[in-house]
């Protein structure tokens, strides 16, 4: 059944097929984004086919009957000076075309192709192998992104989130063109993607264009991610040796799932920790102590299951200090109201960055498509942003007491901390 659903800011519509359309027109840009969602990741793996997700995303790009090489793809996109890529997260996946707003039909006809028809040719699976092995060693050798892999794996462990979205390279030199047919099949139908279209767009034209263009979707029975299984007594701890000349450090606990009524306080939480310049642990760690030239705290957010979590490069001889200021930091917040004041400015930047954040095409796709996706459902910024100025001071207390506590604490590291794990434990046993 087709339906649609009409609001200020932007149109929504389910296909026959079970495909749903979200259009955002913006008169404010020349520019018109083609975002492509699928709700399948790293998550919907096993250990046999880890980075299948990753790897069929590489592979997207590479050849359809139509076009049948990589590089027809890509000159006929950059022949117009677009800009295309894709990107895969533990629960989905995505790719876009941006474009001035005229060769809008262009961009539609290269993704339709690529969704519908994509030809996994076993040539290129063989050449991609070595990028996707590259693009691996890229990351094991960025000690700032290897510590949110560990982190992971520490807080997870071995199932489906705790595992690296781009997987095992072993994983990689086996993976035949067989189980990627299989997997782009299943997962890759029209019933589990979004496709949004943002930029200086009319709503109705566009429904009948990706109508037209997207008219052989694969269909499929729905998926579902295993749920994770979290058990956790006592802070954890994982130590990666490798000589650095910082101590790379992630902290976090564990937190609240995507539909939790308290993930807006959360949010916000983490902007006073580490959020901008005049955050809490900016000021401690960097400007009062110069003990790290890096340190931000962020959110992340699963169906079921988060994290808060404080990214530091901190000063190699200094660590255990900075590992106790950032500790004292989370500590304070557990026994006193935040300032109004304070609190008012976190939300005046949490509204501003939000605003700013919204004005490309790529980003209002991205914004409208990943809820549909994700929660099926769409808040608008209005919607969403009433719901930050909901959040009390009583609150953000209420929750720091929550999640701020000794069995929900994990600590991942790059360097030679090896002699000190000890040491490392007393500070956090001492939460």
């Amino acid at each position: 059944m087709a339906h649609k659903t009409s609001h200020n800011h932007y149109d929504y519509f389910t296909f026959p097929s079970g495909l749903r359309l979200v259009t955002v027109p913006m008169d404010s840009t020349k520019t018109v984004t083609v975002l492509v969602l699928v709700a399948t990741g790293s998550r919907y793996e096993d250990k046999s086919n880890n980075g299948i997700s990753h790897f069929l995303e590489h592979l997207m790009f590479k050849g359809t009957e139509k076009r049948p090489g990589s590089l027809d793809i890509s000159q006929e996109l950059d022949s117009m000076g677009a800009e295309y890529n894709a990107f895969t997260s533990k629960e989905y996946t995505g790719y876009y075309v941006k474009c001035a707003a005229e060769k809008v039909d262009i961009a539609l006809d290269v993704i339709s192709d690529i969704f519908q028809n994509s030809k996994f040719d076993s040539a290129e699976i063989d050449k991609e192998r070595g990028p996707v092995k590259e693009e691996i060693n890229m990351y094991m050798d960025h000690p700032p992104r290897r510590v949110m892999e560990l982190y992971d794996q520490l807080t997870y462990g071995d199932q489906p989130l705790g595992w690296d979205i781009a997987g095992p390279k072993e994983n990689i030199d086996k993976l035949q063109r067989d189980e990627f047919v299989k997997y782009f099949d299943t997962h890759y139908f029209a019933q589990n993607t979004v496709v949004a279209v943002a930029g200086n767009i009319n709503p109705d034209v566009m429904k009948i264009k990706v109508g037209e263009y997207f008219n052989n979707v694969r269909e499929h029975e729905p998926l579902k991610a295993k749920p994770v299984t979290e058990y956790q007594k006592e802070p954890g701890l994982i130590i990666e040796n490798k000589t650095t000349d910082q101590a790379h450090v992630a902290m976090g606990f564990r937190g609240y799932g995507r539909f939790n009524p308290k993930y807006e306080a959360l949010e916000i939480l983490s902007v006073i920790l580490g959020g901008g310049m005049s955050s809490r642990l900016f000021v401690e760690v960097r400007v009062k102590r110069g003990l790290a030239y890096r340190i931000r705290n962020g959110v992340s957010s699963y169906d079921e299951t988060g994290d808060i979590i404080t990214s530091a490069g901190l000063n190699n001889d200094n660590m255990m200090e900075g590992l106790k200021v950032v500790l004292a930091e989370h500590r304070k917040l557990t026994e006193e109201l935040v300032p109004e004041e304070e609190l008012k400015r976190v939300k005046d930047y949490i509204k501003g960055l939000f605003v700013i954040s919204l004005e490309p095409s790529d980003a209002q796709a991205g914004f409208y498509g990943e809820q549909e996706l994700l929660e099926n459902k769409i808040e608008t910024p209005e919607e969403k942003l009433a719901k930050v100025d909901a959040v009390s001071a009583e609150d953000i207390l209420e929750v720091a007491k929550d999640v701020f506590r000794a069995e929900k604490l994990n600590l991942a590291m790059v360097g030679t901390f090896e002699k000190k794990k000890d040491e490392i434990k007393k500070i956090l046993n001492s939460w």
